[in-house]
């Protein structure tokens, strides 16, 4: 089905809920309540279809016991689904480039993603809910012990492929070569196996493989910030948008969110401030 097909398909329910918005029936940005019309717009399919992003540990894993998807951003997405009053439908991916994917190719609903200019193109994010560091890894004899060194001739830096620290790296380093690896957690042992000089990627991840593969360290200054939002195609429309935002603005203050991270025992990752 192409974009502009899918489009005139929503309209209906784009339509209906303009009119609920100016007849007073909805608040705008309202998130508080079950509410049919823009459960409409959400889940057109009758289910709240949440791309969930294993790659990176912070937001989702599988848990040992169950092998289902666990975590912060599973939590925010079941509570979402409650709101809205209908099924949620788990779409579980390896990596954020696949998880954006799924938004622009209407395999889901709503995503998790670290904010950034590309993926805004067709992706309305809220503000950030967690605020995740990116780190270089290099091995314990590598002569590279600042993030200064990175950025070289002739240093090549693995990255999970289309991650966020992949879309600001590609921006940010104009002498170093980047390696795309398939995914974040691939990272680690791609960068041993192709024998590379650096390895990018989400702190806690790092670790966890550093701590694994042994020989490692991990250089003492993050190299970005990772502003992880929600996000919902632009194709929804701006109703949808100001929704989830409301949503997440109530998952921060009523201290939801802090209590997800702290539930799945997530170190190293701070709830987003309001200005952040």
């Amino acid at each position: 089905m192409t974009r502009i097909s899918m489009m005139k398909n929503r309209l209906p329910l784009l339509s209906l809920v303009s009119l609920a918005l100016s007849c007073g029936i909805i608040a705008p940005g309202s998130a508080s309540a079950t509410n049919p019309a823009m459960a409409a717009v959400f889940a057109p399919t009758g289910s709240l279809r949440a791309s969930i992003n294993l790659g990176n540990p912070v937001l989702a894993t599988l848990d040992a016991h169950t092998g289902q998807a666990v975590g912060v951003s599973v939590d925010l997405a079941t509570e979402l689904a409650k709101r809205l009053g209908v099924p949620l439908q788990l779409v579980v991916v390896k990596s954020a480039g696949i998880s954006v994917e799924n938004i622009e190719q209407d395999k889901a609903d709503i995503g998790f993603f670290a904010v950034d200019p590309k993926r805004g193109q067709e992706i309305h994010f809220t503000k950030p809910y967690v605020l995740i560091e990116g780190f270089y890894a290099v091995r314990n004899d590598s002569a590279i012990t600042s993030n200064a060194q990175v950025d070289q001739t002739g240093v090549t830096v693995a990255v999970g492929n289309g991650s966020a620290y992949d879309l600001f790296l590609t921006r940010e380093l104009k002498h170093a070569t980047i390696v795309r690896i398939a995914t974040s957690p691939a990272v680690v042992q791609g960068f041993l196996d192709q024998h590379l000089d650096v390895a990018a990627g989400v702190k806690q991840q790092l670790e966890k493989d550093a701590a694994k593969a042994g020989g490692l360290r991990i250089l003492n200054q993050r190299f970005m910030v990772i502003r992880q939002a929600m996000g919902v195609p632009k194709a929804k429309g701006e109703a949808a948008a100001a929704y989830l935002s409301q949503f997440v603005e109530e998952m921060k203050a009523s201290g939801f969110v802090d209590a997800a991270l702290a539930r799945h025992q997530i170190e190293g990752a701070a709830v987003a401030k309001g200005d952040d």
